[in-house]
């Protein structure tokens, strides 16, 4: 199958994010707050599927979460308290690249964590949803899924180019022996946190724009009816100069349901 061209993506994605625009203008109407987890192997494709998201809405409202490894004090906290932090207020946006799951993935796998801590982990996070859930945050989980012919690819590139060199580390490097066991963590993770409050949603990212596309799509399907009304803009006339002179013939900026 081959795999889609940028010109059709751009063409695809273009109504997708004004109706993420839209959902932004709800979001703070509406004083909602939005969390949006991207989960996946290393070179699945979470950075681009997060941009394209927010690409067009208000970086004060709409942010991103990555954290780095928890330093020394941080590690000695109970092991959601350092994300608790970055949750979204009223009116915001949250899209976490890699969230508190890191512990039933890359520290499970490479021994960051103890089997106990794992097991304590995998109990205790749907129990810190259905918080998150019942006070009211609307939650989102998405594993983004590549195969290990595709994450060899993407790593090599990674490689070749100057520009994305950045993206890779030790940990990456020896994750590449380590694709089985990754697998065997995800899915004990989602036997363990998917649940009717808090779904896990899995996306192909073997071709990364189709899986931004789906993944977009099935985001905005899954939220209330997001229209909401925008403020009509109207340029007053400059000191000394006609209006319709400098600007032409000036009207309100429509709302989306017109």
């Amino acid at each position: 199958m081959s795999k889609l061209k940028r010109k059709h993506y751009e063409k695809l994605l273009e109504p997708m994010q004004e109706e993420l625009a839209a959902l932004a203008r709800w979001t703070q109407q509406a004083g909602k707050r939005v969390v949006v987890l991207f989960e996946g192997r290393d070179t699945a494709g979470k950075g681009g599927a997060i941009d394209a998201i927010r690409e067009h809405v208000n970086p004060r409202q709409c942010r991103v979460a990555a954290l780095p490894k928890p330093n020394e004090r941080e590690a000695t906290q109970w092991y959601f308290q350092r994300y608790v932090p970055y949750l979204p207020a009223a009116g915001e946006i949250v899209l976490f690249d890699r969230s508190w799951y890191n512990r039933a993935g890359v520290e499970k796998v490479m021994g960051f964590a103890s089997d106990a801590q794992v097991k304590a982990f995998l109990q205790q996070a749907p129990q810190f949803e259905k918080q998150l859930v019942d006070d009211g945050i609307l939650l989102f989980k998405y594993w983004l899924c590549c195969d290990q012919v595709q994450q060899e690819k993407r790593f090599a590139q990674r490689l070749d180019d100057p520009l994305k060199r950045w993206k890779l580390s030790p940990i990456d490097l020896e994750a590449r022996n380590k694709y089985g066991e990754y697998t065997k963590a995800r899915e004990a993770m989602l036997k363990a946190t998917h649940t009717d409050y808090a779904p896990w949603t899995l996306v192909d990212f073997n071709d990364q724009k189709l899986g931004r596309l789906t993944l977009i799509r099935d985001l905005l399907d899954r939220l209330p009816d997001t229209r909401a009304e925008e403020q009509a803009i109207v340029f007053p006339p400059l000191p000394g100069k006609p209006a319709k002179e400098r600007y032409g013939a000036l009207k309100p900026i429509p709302s989306l349901k017109d």
